[in-house]
């Protein structure tokens, strides 16, 4: 489905300008900010790749283009003063030209845990026990020992799930629950299935699916 509204809905500074906060459209990471004209407003709706205005340069460019980081836009949404952008992209690689994944990886202030990546962090581990084998770990033994194994675990788990919470002791529950979302990543890993394939089925089922009962 696509869908565009006219650029003329948004509001450039005096300058021109727009900025653009640049976010990972599975994880939520956010990889950078930046500025767009209209001119790269329209060049990166027309290319799906994200085009910005340099301020230093004075002119447009397009990310990717030279360290093949690209960014493959999946929606652009405007704030309520339409003066600002949320793009949201499939990166290619790191957002920053330091290498590193986001331009956000300085600390100023720190003040609790931060859970947004927790999940795509446990599943990066689990891909990395599978892809590299470490002796000892227990991730690395479930892969060795097969589907069985990670099934009869995921089996276990179900049911101490139900036991806990037929005994509605909340934090009781929410260790077996945590034990059954990993073991289930375990066997994504192993089958092959992805976070984004269990996003795009519950967007079918619970957005897509309402939409079409409002029409």
């Amino acid at each position: 489905m696509i869908k565009t509204i006219s650029i003329d809905n948004l509001q450039f500074d005096e300058n021109g300008l727009i900025p653009a906060i640049v976010q990972d459209h599975r994880s939520g990471q956010v990889l950078t900010l930046a500025y767009m004209n209209s001119d790269s407003v329209t060049k990166t709706i027309e290319t799906n790749e994200t085009w910005f205005f340099s301020r230093k340069r004075q002119e447009l460019w397009n990310k990717g283009a030279t360290s093949g980081n690209k960014q493959t836009v999946k929606q652009i949404h405007f704030d309520c003063d339409a003066d600002a952008l949320l793009v949201l992209v499939e990166a290619q690689g790191p957002a920053c030209h330091t290498g590193e994944e986001s331009c956000f990886y300085e600390d100023l202030y720190i003040n609790d845990v931060a859970l947004l990546q927790i999940i795509p962090q446990v599943t990066a581990k689990i891909n990395e026990r599978h892809e590299h084998p470490v002796e000892g770990a227990y991730t690395s033994y479930l892969f060795e020992k097969g589907v069985d194994k990670i099934l009869k675990k995921i089996g276990e788990e179900a049911t101490e799930v139900v036991i806990a919470a037929k005994n509605e002791d909340k934090q009781e529950l929410t260790s077996e629950l945590s034990d059954l979302l990993y073991h289930s990543l375990v066997l994504m890993e192993q089958q092959g299935v992805t976070l984004e394939d269990i996003k795009k089925e519950l967007y079918k089922r619970h957005v897509e699916k309402e939409g079409q009962q409002r029409e």
